[in-house]
């Protein structure tokens, strides 16, 4: 199957990538095109749009890993919220739809809102994007000032922060400095391939109660 983008239709092959030169009236015909979908998934940048169909390994690690921060988060009883899907935008400047946002400490600037104005409000937190077809950029979450991006690609977490004008490679996350993220993350993609995500997920909460 050939990719098919026209004014009509929007139509790509499972894992494929296409990259249009694009204005910005473009990139929002293309979204009010796809409705309430998130698929396929739409980015605008430096006057062209990017267009991804994801596989369905890329949902899975995006939820498992989210599933781990929530549940870190919620072992430490701290509160947050959790955004997916979402789209963010700064008019003619940028479009992007992470895999999952989250408001951990500036949660309560988004409490109970149906729509976050992201040229007023606080950026989120912390971003997970999950790269299996290298559509991900840590550096198009630079105009939002997200503090941490999480990039999950190979099967390896990788963290940045941000600093001064670029994203920084670190070892430790701001949210959780004193927990080894790398190693918890591996061994819960492990046990997620071996048999599936719930067993993986409560190994984590076990070893969570244990180090208790």
């Amino acid at each position: 199957m050939f990719a098919l983008i026209s004014p009509e239709k929007i139509q790509l092959r499972p894992g494929s990538v296409v990259r249009l030169p694009a204005t910005w009236q473009e990139y929002q015909s293309l979204c009010e095109q796809r409705g309430d979908g998130s698929i396929p998934r739409i980015k605008y940048r430096d006057g062209e749009v990017l267009l991804m169909s994801p596989l369905p390994v890329h949902g899975r690690d995006a939820h498992l890993v989210a599933d781990i921060v929530k549940t870190l988060l919620d072992h430490d009883e701290r509160e947050y919220d959790a955004f997916t899907p979402v789209t963010m935008t700064l008019p003619e400047e940028s479009g992007i739809e992470p895999d999952y946002c989250f408001y951990i400490d500036n949660w309560q600037a988004v409490s109970g809102k149906k729509r976050i104005d992201w040229t007023q409000d606080p950026p989120a937190d912390l971003v997970i994007e999950i790269d299996v077809t290298s559509y991900s950029d840590v550096q198009d979450y630079l105009p939002y000032r997200v503090p941490e991006v999480w990039l999950f690609k190979k099967q390896q977490l990788l963290i940045y922060q941000i600093q001064g004008t670029d994203y920084q490679l670190q070892t430790h996350s701001r949210y959780f400095p004193e927990f080894d993220l790398q190693s918890a993350i591996a061994r819960c993609v492990q046990i997620a391939y071996e048999r599936n995500t719930s067993a993986a997920i409560r190994h984590l909460k076990q070893q969570l109660s244990n180090n208790s």
